[in-house]
């Protein structure tokens, strides 16, 4: 796989807190085993020597995920007359990498629906959540320029995993994060209450399970830090003013601020229509029609989702 950068921040910070990072990463054991789609899906983020044309062939022998795909190029989306019949003739119009991000939707939200978790966790609101900071971490990187823009989907995917982690770990301390994020004290992120009762962030365990499973260093050095992208390594902006982090922090708020949140009532969604998240990247003049296309690509998605 190729490397990209240098980890600057691995062992001495991810392994500060190892004993329950270590039960974390186990508790991917409890996670549905991936599928040889999505291993390959996985693979093509690495510049892997994979070919499109059997990764096509592979998507077509899953009926489900294959109907979900034409299903998505069909769409009013991409404004097409004629009828789409195969993925082959989906990548020509998609284009490879759209056509990896669809199908990693969707064969991501397959295997989380089938996830074991606690009462009152709803899979359905995380992965929503998720997918919609995927795709607007995906138009983001149009306009903003930043290393390893083709990881931005994936990095938003993926950038809450270690919500998911501490769910399926412990129902005791997923309920007391949530208890304490709205305690008499008054409002408190999800990440401060973490690191009081863990001494770990879901950012570091999302990053940690990247890391595991071989994502390229790009992405889950951009999860790693996407609640405080000034905190990104010299190393994750090359040439650009902007992180990847950047980018996923921005849509990750951005689509909480749409009411688009893991929990019913998020104590961490604020009532706002100036979306200032995107206003720090630069985005001011353009928010109208980022949004619009936003809102587009997510409500034809996430009807399959």
């Amino acid at each position: 796989m190729m490397v990209f950068f240098a980890d600057s921040f691995s062992v001495t910070t991810m392994l500060a807190n190892e004993s329950y990072q270590e039960k974390a990463i186990k508790s991917l054991g409890r996670l549905p085993p991936f599928s040889l789609v999505l291993n390959r899906l996985l693979a093509t983020l690495g510049n892997e020597d994979v070919s499109f044309a059997k990764l096509a062939v592979l998507i077509e022998k899953d009926t489900v995920l294959a109907g979900n795909v034409l299903r998505m190029v069909n769409s009013a989306l991409y404004g097409r007359r004629g009828t789409i019949n195969s993925v082959g003739h989906a990548i020509a119009i998609m284009g490879l990498i759209k056509l990896r991000n669809t199908a990693l939707s969707f064969a991501v939200s397959r295997m989380w629906k089938n996830v074991r978790t606690p009462r009152g966790w709803s899979s359905a609101r995380f992965n929503l959540h998720s997918l919609a900071t995927a795709i607007l971490s995906d138009h983001l990187v149009q306009h903003v320029p930043v290393s390893y823009p083709e990881g931005a989907f994936a990095a938003g995917l993926f950038h809450d995993l270690g919500k998911l982690l501490i769910a399926t770990v412990s129902v005791d301390d997923s309920e007391n994060i949530l208890r304490l994020t709205s305690g008499p004290e008054g409002f408190r992120t999800s990440e401060e209450c973490e690191l009081e009762l863990l001494g770990c962030s879901h950012a570091e365990l999302s990053a940690l399970a990247l890391q595991h499973w071989n994502l390229p260093d790009p992405v889950h050095m951009a999860v790693r830090f996407h609640h405080h992208a000034e905190q990104s390594p010299p190393e994750a902006y090359g040439a650009f003013t902007y992180t990847l982090a950047h980018v996923v922090q921005a849509a990750d708020e951005t689509v909480k601020h749409l009411g688009i949140t893991i929990r019913a009532v998020d104590a961490e969604q604020e009532e706002t229509l100036e979306f200032p998240a995107l206003k720090r990247i630069g985005l001011e003049e353009k928010i109208p029609i980022i949004l619009a296309n936003f809102e587009s690509e997510f409500a034809t998605l996430k009807s399959a989702a």
